[in-house]
């Protein structure tokens, strides 16, 4: 059976209507999925196995009977682990039908058929009785359910539910307790991620200060919780302002609630400074003593332990609703309230009179309510592009660029999401200022965030919004002038890789009748770039795993490959690399240019070429990222900003995310006298705005 899905083309801009397999979004699902990663996780798998171990023990010392209920089992390596740990039966629940399928062909495989049974259900549905799914109550109770906040993926009401229905009172729980921790720090850097800070900008006339509107200084932002690889983070780039403390703890071997609470702790800041974020992680303990325990503790905080790398549990960044100054040993109270799936935090001073008057008195202000949005920045802007806009050294870039080519008269168009740059083009002296938001269809209004912007500096009747696509503008729109400086960044809220944001070439092709004949565009054209790179960690999540901890997975690896292979392998991903260091084996090679001046022309753009590798290292594969040449000698790039040094490690745009192709099979180059090379060949289809690229090694 085939499906048809509407999508809007992020590159062209058109709705288009594709033809799937019922097969599509499955494939997709595994080819994204994390589960390779998980079992590249030796750490997790290492204290799951002695934890499992050790809750058998436990249960056979007591001369019961070992039954497991194993929830959310994925390949079911945790089941086969209690099985030869000998338990006497598992129930292993899977949701996902694909991977329920794997995980019966893996326990086969394993020789575990006798004591595994697969439930291809949602453990709330799953039955208990002589007719039901499980024959009776389990007493071990094995799962893993997190994710980076620990409850995001409904760890809470599953447990709940287990406690109330398929467990014994009383069982053993691998892992037996999670438990929380926080540390207040102030980080410009971090806070940059939800605040606009206020862009000076040098004019004819005197410094301009473009400010953020008032509601969205208040903003309490977004709820979802920014979760990231916090061991990339420089400690020159945070300040810790408290000591580690514990938030939280669940204790998972008793009846779990799920319902929306909040606890808090007291602090003293052991500096004094700016309390902006709040920096969260979670660590597990696989035994009631707590003997067997992984974290994920960064750097920092364990610096004699070796840090296990992985990808599916990363730390937490939580922002105060608003910027607290705190001074060194101060009484504080930090609450953190959470419902079913997510926390949020908040900052009080402790009053006067001792700890429980601060108490009772702060009760009243405890934040139930889980923050929204009312600035509507936060919904429109990731906090990469809160962080993007804060870049004064990239708004420099634009400023210097707009001086150059803009005139008294100049009548200007603006055409990219939510940008600074109308802004910029009225302070620095532009006649006629109009501006177009064209992939913003997601909200009922828009354009009120800029008309908020607008507002805020006094320029409501200054710059222009026309609310038209690209193809729907008309001489009426500009007043019928010409236009003579079209300008984008250009950033479009529906990119996700670097050259979806050719969307403004597509852009300006629609509204070429409406340009005068010597129109300047800006950026005047742009190039994608290219370069061969070992990573040091990325690779494990395409990496096949084969066996784990002595079970025979190959099963799961057969089945990423067939649903890569579906589609994915032959498309790039986007990944932030600022978190995930890689080194350079070659040198950064540009491959396509674009020329904005001209319209999108007819015929494809492709290339072939062959790239040297210059270093010894693993070729994990190729990352390609965009440079857009603003004027003359300007250029903004969205992936390499440097290479650092002869080692080749590299410095990457922390504001964008960047295109990595994995080769399906890595090269080992030694570099001798004669350098290995990798052949490539890049297409870009003008007609569909797709990228197709193939690389031989």
């Amino acid at each position: 059976m085939k499906i048809f899905c509407g999508r809007a083309n992020p590159t062209t801009g058109s709705m288009e209507w594709l033809e799937e397999g019922e097969d599509y979004d499955y494939h997709q699902e595994i080819a994204r999925s994390r589960y390779a990663d998980m079992l590249h996780d030796k750490d997790r798998n290492v204290k799951y196995y002695q934890g499992i171990r050790a809750a058998v023990s436990r249960v056979k010392e007591r001369g019961e009977k070992a039954i497991v209920l194993d929830i959310g089992t994925g390949t079911g390596l945790l089941s086969m682990m209690a099985a030869s740990a000998g338990a006497d039966f598992c129930y292993a629940i899977e949701v996902f039908k694909p991977m329920a399928n794997a995980a019966v062909k893996i326990v086969e495989k394993n020789g575990f058929s006798d004591k595994i049974k697969v439930i291809n259900k949602h453990s709330t549905e799953v039955t208990v009785g002589p007719d039901g799914d499980m024959q009776c109550r389990a007493n071990i109770l094995v799962t893993e359910l997190f994710d980076t906040e620990l409850i995001g993926e409904g760890a809470l009401p599953t447990y709940e539910h287990a406690h109330k229905y398929l467990v014994q009172e009383g069982c053993e729980a691998v892992p037996h307790r999670a438990t929380v921790y926080v540390q207040l720090v102030e980080s410009r850097r971090m806070w940059s991620w939800k605040k606009l800070f206020p862009v000076h900008v040098e004019a004819e006339d005197g410094e301009k200060i473009l400010v953020p509107p008032s509601e969205m200084e208040n903003c309490p932002g977004v709820p979802s919780v920014c979760d990231i690889q916090l061991n990339q983070m420089p400690s020159s780039d945070f300040s810790t302002l408290s000591d580690v403390v514990t938030m939280f703890s669940v204790d998972f071997s008793k009846p779990v609630q799920s319902a929306s609470t909040y606890y808090r702790v007291q602090l003293e800041p052991v500096k004094s400074g700016k309390a902006q974020i709040v920096l969260s992680w979670w660590d597990i303990d696989m035994d009631p003593s707590g003997m067997i325990n992984c974290t994920m503790a960064p750097y920092w905080v364990k610096p004699t332990s070796a840090l296990q790398w992985r990808d599916h549990w990363m730390q937490c960044v939580y922002f105060l609703p608003r910027e607290e100054p705190v001074l060194q040993g101060e009484k504080l109270y930090l609450t953190a309230c959470r419902d079913e799936y997510s926390v949020w935090y908040s900052l009080q001073k402790a009053r006067e009179g001792g700890k429980n008057a601060g108490e009772e008195e702060n009760k009243a202000d405890v934040c139930v309510e889980s923050p929204v949005c009312r600035c509507r920045a936060h919904l429109l802007w990731n906090r990469p592009r809160f962080g993007e806009l804060n870049d004064q050294n990239r708004t420099r870039q634009y400023i210097k660029s707009l001086r150059k080519v803009l005139k008294t008269d100049s009548v200007c168009l603006c055409i990219s999401d939510g940008s600074l740059l109308p802004v910029l083009a009225h302070y620095l002296g532009a006649k006629q200022v109009q501006c177009m938001q064209p992939t913003r269809i997601d909200l009922s209004h828009p354009h009120e965030l800029q008309q908020a912007f607008f507002k805020a500096n006094h320029l409501e009747d200054k710059i222009k919004i026309i609310e038209a696509r690209p193809e729907l503008l008309k001489p009426s729109h500009l007043e019928d002038k010409k236009i003579s400086v079209l300008v984008g960044e250009p950033f479009f809220t529906t990119s996700l890789l670097p050259w979806h944001n050719l969307y403004f070439w597509y852009a300006r092709t629609a509204v070429s009748p409406h340009l005068a004949s010597n129109v300047t565009v800006l950026p005047q054209s742009a190039s994608l770039h290219m370069m061969i790179v070992e990573f040091q960690d990325l690779w494990r999540i395409r990496s096949p795993c084969g066996t784990c901890e002595g079970f025979d997975v190959q099963t799961m690896d057969d089945m990423i490959k067939d649903s890569l292979n579906f589609r994915e392998s032959k498309e790039a991903e986007p990944h932030p690399l600022w978190e995930y260091p890689c080194k350079s084996l070659s040198d950064p090679q540009e491959v396509l240019t674009f020329d904005f001046t001209q319209t999108v022309p007819q015929h494809c753009l492709s290339t072939e070429g062959s790239v040297k590798l210059l270093r010894k290292g693993k070729s994990h594969g190729a990352v390609l990222w965009m440079e857009y040449h603003l004027a003359a000698d300007i250029s903004v790039s969205t992936g390499l900003m440097q290479l650092s040094d002869e080692q080749g490690n590299c410095e990457w745009n922390p504001h964008c995310k960047q295109a990595v192709y994995f080769f399906s099979s890595v090269i080992e180059s030694e570099i001798q006298s004669d350098p290995t090379a990798v052949t490539y060949a890049i297409n870009f289809d003008t007609k569909t705005g797709e990228i197709t690229m193939d690389f031989k090694l």
